[in-house]
């Protein structure tokens, strides 16, 4: 199984992205990854990340939300991680608004991979000291440090 520090690399960490919406993330998000990525388009990881949103909220709570899909043409697991400038409204089960995002995208063959890329986000996204050092993060650098170096518990 790959550790979520593998899925992410310098170019999939964006700190204070400017979005009002839980769609306009998911679109930013899209086009980030396909930016750098050239071998994904924008549009198929929208549509899948809307598509799969449009199943139920992803958000899990305390301001964290993990959107993910299946992307054809992808040969292995990636993510992105992803703060905001101000959180926003994502139906979370609590209610909070969300602020914090690891984004996974998985081709379509990869149903374990998935499901323990899946359980090990969450796990570590519901360590509340590692979100907040997520959180302190003021660029990229420092919160994808913070992301690889800070072991939730």
């Amino acid at each position: 199984m790959n550790s979520l520090d593998s899925l992410l690399n310098p170019q999939r960490v964006v700190c204070q992205l400017h979005a009002a919406s839980k769609k306009r993330v998911l679109e930013l998000v899209a086009q980030h990854i396909a930016d750098v990525e050239t071998s994904l388009d924008v549009g198929p990881v929208y549509a899948s990340l809307l598509e799969r949103e449009r199943l139920g909220s992803t958000a899990l709570g305390t301001g964290v939300a993990v959107p993910h899909c299946r992307v054809r043409g992808l040969d292995k697991p990636l993510g992105c991680l992803v703060t905001l400038a101000s959180p926003i409204d994502y139906d979370a089960p609590d209610g909070k608004p969300v602020d914090l995002l690891f984004v996974l995208l998985v081709p379509p063959s990869a149903t374990q991979e998935h499901l323990d890329l899946l359980a090990e986000v969450a796990r570590r996204f519901s360590d509340s000291l590692y979100c907040e050092g997520l959180r302190k993060a003021s660029s990229a650098v420092s919160l994808l440090q913070s992301a690889t170096t800070a072991r939730a518990a």
